[in-house]
């Protein structure tokens, strides 16, 4: 009898404890669902199980103090480049590219798109080296260039939209999108070829302008060439025409917009200045997408990272809660990821922990321009799909005083030697 009661206690224990990790007391912003208040959050089995203004603690069987910090979906990186693979020519040099894992969970991101590293020809390899590899989970934008970017040459020519085509539709569960870039030639030939692969294969065009000539004027781009839900990425760059003399914003933007066209900032190690970034944002015409333009370049220039380049743009007056929209939900909706870019319940439990740090902070671009704030933000902790991937604070760790004298140590692997004594 008392055995039953003993596994009847047992069986309600188990059952009240029905989150496996809780996020207790930050400050939940869920751009998609309109979230924006302190709350606990509750995951379970790698997902968001609940979130409400108080659980209880005993409900979980980790709880984590998370006062003080912003919780925001796992931020979406909509242009890096991470086609690397140390040794390998075909993997844009080798060296430019980033290890995502490396970069990835230590800034909030959780998701990476890669912007046209690898070409149909060689994306196939991009996929078994890298993307099936990586903790961190990237998606890829298929160069219209067979060879993508192994250097500018590779980018002038070998373009074929059905073969790109046949090639996303086949790595469906990773492709999301067609990349037009570094183009030097007069015609169009890069970009109406990388939108007919989109059109063929249902699937968004980013196009980074590389080179602009008179011949195709970047207002004819956004205006004519590019369909509703494509995207122009670098749009901060320094020839890109965004005010006037009197600082007030072309038309051509604006009806663009209205057209359907993403804008996308793409920093990168040159393709920023925040000439143009706070004239936009000062006329309200916000980026739709933040993303990094991420390589071994940028990562150490003035771009740094995903947060640093959210502050700066603050920095020029962009709200909060657009620098998480343009890195959370809009980036997901652009690639068709609806399933990424929120919080709600039944979401996976990707999750960044952002810090407001206080203080006096400088932000530059490539060209010495230099802007300053009393704002910071900064990621102590990511989780990637309920598990802890990044925890700058140690929140996920117990007093160690408290764990005995031989915590850690495998009773049967390691072997416990005691000194023996002078007596």
């Amino acid at each position: 009898m008392r055995l039953c009661w003993l596994l009847l206690a047992l069986c309600l224990f188990a059952s009240a404890q029905d989150f496996d990790l809780l996020l207790r007391g930050g400050r939940i912003i869920d751009p998609r669902n309109g979230r924006d208040g302190i709350f606990d959050l509750a995951i379970r089995q790698g997902k968001v199980a609940a979130i409400e203004t108080t659980i209880d603690p005993k409900r979980a069987k980790k709880s984590v103090e998370v006062k003080g910090l912003i919780l925001t979906p796992g931020l979406i990186d909509i242009h890096a480049h991470v086609f690397y693979t140390a040794g390998n020519p075909g993997a844009w040099a080798g060296d430019l590219s980033v290890q995502p894992d490396a970069h990835s969970f230590r800034t909030g991101v959780t998701t990476m798109v890669d912007a046209g590293s690898a070409g149909w020809r060689n994306f196939e390899v991009f996929r078994s080296t890298v993307i099936d590899r990586s903790k961190t989970r990237v998606l890829a934008m298929v160069n219209i260039a067979g060879f993508g970017m192994i250097s500018d040459a590779t980018e002038q020519g070998d373009f074929d939209p059905h073969a790109v085509a046949r090639l996303a539709l086949k790595h469906k569960d990773v492709i999301v999108g067609v990349k037009s870039a570094h183009y030097q030639k007069p015609d169009w030939d890069s970009v109406d070829d990388a939108v007919l692969a989109g059109t063929k294969a249902k699937i968004p065009v980013m196009v980074d302008f590389g080179y602009f000539l008179p011949e195709r004027p970047y207002y004819e781009l956004v205006g004519k060439h590019l369909r509703p839900g494509d995207i122009s990425t670098h749009m901060f760059r320094a020839p890109v025409p965004f005010v006037d003399k009197e600082g007030k914003l072309y038309p051509y933007l604006v009806e663009a917009r209205k057209r359907g066209i993403k804008f996308d900032v793409g920093h990168g190690g040159g393709s920023f200045v925040l000439r143009n970034a706070s004239g936009s944002i000062k006329n309200g015409f916000y980026p739709d997408t933040i993303s990094s333009d991420l390589h071994a370049g940028s990562m150490n220039g003035s771009f740094m990272d995903l947060p640093a380049l959210m502050s700066k743009l603050m920095a020029l007056g962009l709200p909060l809660k657009e620098a998480i929209r343009a890195t959370t939900s809009t980036p997901a909706e652009i690639i068709q990821r609806p399933e990424l870019g929120h919080l709600g319940v039944g979401a996976i439990a990707d999750v960044a922990m952002l810090r407001i740090m206080e203080g006096d902070f400088g932000y530059w671009d490539n060209n010495q321009g230099r802007v300053t704030s009393k704002e910071r933000l900064f990621c102590e902790m990511t989780l990637k799909g309920g598990e802890v991937a990044w925890d700058w604070n140690g929140r996920m760790g117990i007093d160690f005083r408290t764990l005995g004298e031989i915590y850690g140590i495998r009773p049967k692997v390691d072997q416990i030697m005691v000194p023996p004594s002078k007596n």
